[in-house]
C-alpha cells in the first residue's frame, strides 16, 4: 500500500503590517515533497482556510532560491496545487501516514489556532503515524492537545527557528511572539 503524506502549508500573505509581505518559505515544501516524491508516497497540500498559498518574497531570491524551489516555480501543475490546497474539513486524517508542517514566517499567524489541523494532527498521531515540521512549522504543534487533554508537546523535546535566528533575519519586531 502506498505511502501519504499530508504537507501543511499556511494561507497568510503579510505579517500585522501588510506593508510586510510573508507567507510559505518554499523550499521548506519544495525539498521534502521531492524526498516523498523519489520514494513514491503520495502527497496532499492542506492549509488552514484551504485554497491560495503565498510565497515568502525573501525565499524567491539568492541564497534561498534554490534547484527545487526553482524546479516547482517552473511547473504549472505544481504552482496549481499552491491556488487550490485542500481545507482541513476536506481531510480524512485515517487516509494518511504522516503529517508535515511546512514552513516561513506566516505559518505563526494560523498554524496555531488551526482546530481542523489539530484535529488531523491528533488523529494521524493517536493512531501511530508520522508528526513532523521544519522551522516554524513547529507551530503548527504548539497548541495541539491528544484526546486525553495533554498537548502533544509536552515533556518533548522540539527544535525551530530560533529567536536569535529572528534577530538576524530582522523580523524580531514583526513576528507576532517569542515561541
Amino acid at each position: 500500500m502506498t505511502k501519504r503524506v499530508l504537507n501543511v502549508v499556511t494561507n497568510v500573505g503579510h505579517y500585522d503590517d501588510p506593508a510586510h509581505a510573508t507567507g510559505l518559505w518554499l523550499s521548506e515544501l519544495t525539498h521534502a515533497w521531492h524526498v516523498f516524491e523519489e520514494h513514491g508516497y503520495e502527497q496532499t497540500l492542506v492549509s488552514p482556510a484551504g485554497g491560495a498559498v503565498p510565497l515568502e518574497p525573501r525565499a524567491l531570491k539568492f541564497p534561498n532560491y534554490d534547484k527545487t524551489a526553482k524546479a516547482w516555480r517552473a511547473d504549472p501543475r505544481k504552482m496549481a496545487l499552491l491556488e487550490n490546497t485542500a481545507s482541513p474539513d476536506q481531510i480524512d486524517p485515517s487516509e494518511y501516514d504522516a503529517i508535515y508542517f511546512t514552513g516561513g514566517h506566516a505559518v505563526m499567524y494560523d498554524f496555531p489556532d488551526s482546530e481542523g489541523l489539530q484535529h488531523i494532527t491528533r488523529e494521524i498521531y493517536e493512531r501511530g503515524g508520522i508528526v513532523s515540521s521544519v522551522c516554524h512549522g513547529y507551530c503548527g504543534l504548539l497548541n495541539t492537545r491528544l484526546s486525553k487533554g495533554s498537548y502533544l508537546i509536552a515533556d518533548r523535546r522540539m527544535t525551530g527557528f530560533a529567536w536569535a535566528e529572528e534577530v538576524l533575519a530582522r523580523v524580531d519586531k514583526l513576528v507576532p511572539y517569542n515561541a
